[in-house]
């Protein structure tokens, strides 16, 4: 399960405008630093820069960085050993072994992957499990366990019950958990195992129930996202472009991204891209625009791959030229 990447910009030589160009940093600078510690097996300063983040959301991207690497598997054991009644070790090779997990299953239909991909992907989520229970009874105040969890609950299928629970440990630590929330707007699709009176019913709860400026304005755009999704060509169009659709959307926005309270955290520029493209495809010119312009050509792959699996920043350059950017 790759980790959400942004994409970086240079200026266009005809238009003037930022042309789109993948970059992994996701404008963090600890994210190349760490990964490349990963990648040299340098325990040391891998700890160092986790060390140095708030345990909470400031943390996940970091740690998804560090369990994208391949490789991490092998010399964490060694870590783990070494340091039997450390946390920090347990939590990197749980989540090594979500992301290791989904590499395993693909991205493909449950249909297309084989019954030894879901056997062995089986087996790395449970094997995270166990650490992520580990980790979360030695440091019971910690965020990321609980989000880890979340996610391994929804590739083991452990039902909406079990799943309400994780994601309700997760925000007694961190309310305004963006990661958190947008996985169990996941859990509760009609994809998954909810329906989309129950995602819209929750992107809504969670969104207007933060105080106005927090990310959490972008569940709404999500849910009405995966609404459309869901639907024949022709009925998403129809779906997507209502007046009560178009001014749920802005409604959300102004709760959150346009907000003078909104501060450009970790998730802001994701948020901006995911209203962009839900804007685009309401019609709302002028309110995509506005995102568009925001983000100033930094394109994430979220949620832009809904278009373009293969190259999200085509779709957000389309669309961008269709709002007038």
């Amino acid at each position: 399960m790759a980790l959400l990447r942004d994409v970086g910009i240079t200026l266009g030589r005809w238009t003037g405008r930022p042309v789109a160009r993948v970059d992994e940093d996701a404008g963090d600078p600890d994210v190349p630093r760490v990964r490349a510690a990963a990648e040299a097996a340098d325990w040391a300063t891998v700890r160092d820069v986790l060390d140095a983040r708030p345990e909470s959301e400031d943390r996940t991207g970091l740690l998804w960085a560090v369990g994208d690497v391949a490789g991490v598997e092998r010399w964490i054991a060694d870590v783990m050993a070494a340091e039997p009644d450390a946390p920090l070790p347990r939590l990197v090779a749980a989540i090594r072994h979500i992301s290791w997990g989904w590499e395993a299953r693909t991205g493909a239909r449950a249909k297309d992957v084989s019954r030894e991909q879901f056997q062995t992907f089986h087996e790395r989520l449970a094997t995270a499990e166990t650490w992520l229970y580990e980790v979360a009874e030695r440091e019971p105040g910690w965020t990321s366990p609980w989000y880890g969890l979340q996610i391994t609950g929804r590739g083991l299928q452990v039902g909406p019950e079990i799943a309400r629970r994780r994601f309700e440990a997760t925000v007694r630590r961190d309310p305004h958990h963006l990661g958190a929330h947008q996985q169990q707007l996941q859990q509760v699709c009609e994809k998954w195992s909810g329906s989309h009176e129950e995602m819209h019913a929750f992107a809504r709860a969670s969104a207007f129930g933060a105080p106005g400026g927090t990310l959490l304005g972008q569940l709404v755009a999500v849910a009405h996202l995966e609404h459309w999704l869901a639907l024949d060509s022709g009925p998403d169009a129809r779906y997507i472009s209502r007046p009560e659709v178009i001014a749920s959307l802005g409604e959300a926005a102004d709760h959150s991204i346009r907000h003078p309270d909104c501060v450009r955290g970790r998730g802001w520029l994701q948020v901006q891209n995911t209203f962009a493209m839900a804007f685009a495809l309401a019609g709302d010119v002028a309110s995509a625009r506005e995102c568009f312009r925001a983000t100033e050509g930094r394109v994430t792959e979220f949620p832009w791959y809904y278009l373009d699996g293969s190259d999200p920043a085509k779709a957000y350059k389309e669309y961008r030229s269709y709002a007038g950017r």
